[in-house]
C-alpha cells in the first residue's frame, strides 16, 4: 500500500496544474452531490482526497469543515482556497488511516476518491468509523455496473487507467457490504450512469 500510495503522490503532483481544469468539469455533480447530505449549521464535515478543494465553495459556511489529501501539490492549492473562509481546517492525510477519533463527524464527502485509493474497503470502513451515529456520507465516483462483468477488453483498459489515474472496474457493493453503513440510495449521475451518487447513513 505504501508504495501505492507514493505513485498516487507522483502522478497527482504531475497532474495538479491542470487538474482544476479536468476536474471542474464535474462542478455542477460535485454540488449535487453535496446537496444530497442536507447540511445543517454547526455540523462538523470530513472531506477525504479533496484533492485542490474543488468542493469547499459548495459547502455552507455555518459548517466545521475538515479537508484531507496526501498530495502535497494538491494541498498547497486547497489551502490558498481555504484561507478565503474562517470554518476550514486543511490537513495532509492517508484516506486509508485517518488520523481522527472514532464518531468524530456529522458527514464525510468522497469525492472520485473511491475508486482511485489503492484500497477502497479499507478507505469506505475509516469513513465509517469517524462517523457519528447517524451520520451520512455521500460518494461522487465512477463504478462498474452491479449486474456487469468487465470483458476483457475493458479489464486490460482498466489496467492502463489504473496506473494513469482511476480504477473503472470497481464495483460499489462488494465495498459497501464490509461495513455496517446502510444505503440510502445509488443513483445515475453522469455519463449514463457510470458515475454515481450514493448516499450512505450509519445506524
Amino acid at each position: 500500500m505504501m508504495l501505492a500510495n507514493r505513485w498516487n503522490i507522483m502522478r497527482y503532483s504531475l497532474y495538479t496544474p491542470i487538474y482544476d481544469l479536468v476536474a471542474g468539469l464535474f462542478a455542477s455533480y460535485r454540488q449535487q452531490s453535496i446537496a444530497q447530505l442536507a447540511l445543517q449549521g454547526g455540523e462538523s464535515v470530513l472531506l477525504v482526497g479533496a484533492g485542490t478543494g474543488l468542493d469547499l465553495k459548495y459547502l455552507p459556511k455555518d459548517v466545521q469543515i475538515t479537508a484531507t489529501d496526501l498530495t502535497p501539490a494538491m494541498l498547497s492549492l486547497m489551502q490558498l482556497r481555504a484561507r478565503q473562509r474562517s470554518n476550514i481546517k486543511v490537513e495532509r492525510m492517508d484516506g486509508q488511516q485517518l488520523a481522527y477519533a472514532d464518531a468524530s463527524f456529522d458527514a464525510v464527502i468522497l469525492h472520485l476518491i473511491v475508486a482511485v485509493i489503492p484500497d477502497p474497503v479499507r478507505c469506505l470502513k475509516e469513513a465509517e468509523r469517524v462517523l457519528k451515529p447517524g451520520g451520512r456520507i455521500v460518494i461522487f465516483d465512477k463504478f462498474l455496473p452491479e449486474a456487469s462483468t468487465a470483458s476483457v477488453g475493458r479489464k486490460i483498459l482498466g489496467t492502463l487507467t489504473s496506473l494513469l489515474f482511476s480504477d473503472i472496474n470497481r464495483k460499489f457493493s462488494p465495498i459497501q457490504a464490509t461495513t455496517k453503513l446502510q444505503l440510502i440510495h445509488n443513483k445515475a449521475a453522469a455519463l449514463g450512469g457510470a458515475f454515481r451518487y450514493i448516499l450512505l447513513q450509519k445506524a
